[in-house]
């Protein structure tokens, strides 16, 4: 049996991964979603270990996307004992913000004040529990998709009967206080294996595309300027905390400090960590080389 299988969507994005695997002599299968179909009978997951990296933002390549046939797919491999890293259960948590802000505010930890409804109709009221601005955001997202900005509610409602807000694949929509980011920046926290690895602070310059993925960086979209730092070590803990009850082995976690009281505002989770352009500039060092030392471990365990 092959020891690891990535399941990826985009065409680009995992190339580093793929040559940081191919320097080390690990047997992998790449698989591509468009063209799998598995059988739900079938006894013998493809590979011991399955690496799904699947992104939120493949909707937008996509009208056919793979988003929810993955999570169909992952949840078979499991159940016939392949080790699955961020897996079903990750995945769906990664397809649903709503979710996500649920489990952080569990864990006892800030998120900007949000409604969750599933109609166009409902934002209105259920803004008028909160105060202006607001954004209404996609529940399943991407690379800042479906993310817009009302500043009075006369804005919100105009947008509404005009078949104007943002809509979501999955007709779930959520509308959120617009927590103004201390310093214009947000921070975002990258773990492997449940532990800190390394943080960015972003500046988008306003925009809601924050991607800091080298493929991100496409003609016509904002500039996006990013340096490593290490955060509180409050803000570590609680990105810790966050994908080890999210059951994330490699994800990424955004984090704000509220500029109007100072408080750390957790609100994004993205289990679709294909790590920073440049990091070798950026960190000084190259993320998928750990990545890989814990991929041949966790292969390892596989075949113990």
């Amino acid at each position: 049996m092959t020891d690891l299988a990535i399941l990826f969507e985009h065409p680009q994005w995992f190339a580093p991964l793929f040559a940081a695997l191919d320097r080390r002599g690990v047997d992998y299968r790449a698989i591509h979603a468009n063209g799998l179909a598995f059988d739900p009978a079938a006894t013998a997951p493809p590979a011991r270990v399955i690496f799904n990296r699947i992104a939120m933002s493949s909707f937008l390549r996509a009208p056919e996307h793979p988003i929810f046939f993955a999570a169909a797919a992952l949840a078979q491999w499991e159940a016939r004992g392949a080790t699955v890293l961020n897996g079903a259960a990750a995945l769906t948590l990664d397809a649903s913000k709503a979710r996500q802000l649920s489990l952080i505010a569990r864990l006892g930890l800030a998120i900007p004040a949000t409604r969750v409804v599933h109609r166009a109709a409902d934002l209105v009221a259920a803004a008028g529990e909160l105060r202006f601005p607001i954004v209404v955001k996609a529940n399943i997202g991407g690379s800042g998709a479906g993310i817009v900005r009302y500043d009075d509610p006369a804005a919100l409602a105009a947008a509404v009967a005009d078949g104007q807000v943002p809509d979501s694949i999955d007709r779930v929509l959520l509308v959120q206080e617009y927590a103004p980011a201390r310093g214009g920046t947000i921070t975002r926290i990258e773990t492997l294996a449940g532990r800190f690895l390394y943080a960015l602070e972003v500046d988008g310059g306003g925009s809601f595309d924050l991607c800091p993925a080298d493929a991100c960086a496409l003609p016509g979209r904002p500039t996006i300027t990013m340096k490593a730092v290490e955060p509180a070590p409050a803000l570590i803990a609680g990105a810790e905390a966050i994908v080890a009850a999210a059951g994330i082995d490699v994800g990424g976690v955004e984090v704000l400090i509220d500029d109007r009281d100072g408080t750390p505002r957790f609100y994004d989770v993205n289990a679709l960590s294909n790590f920073v352009a440049d990091p070798l500039t950026v960190l000084g060092w190259d993320p998928h080389e750990r990545l890989v030392d814990w991929l041949e471990q966790r292969i390892a365990e596989a075949r113990a």
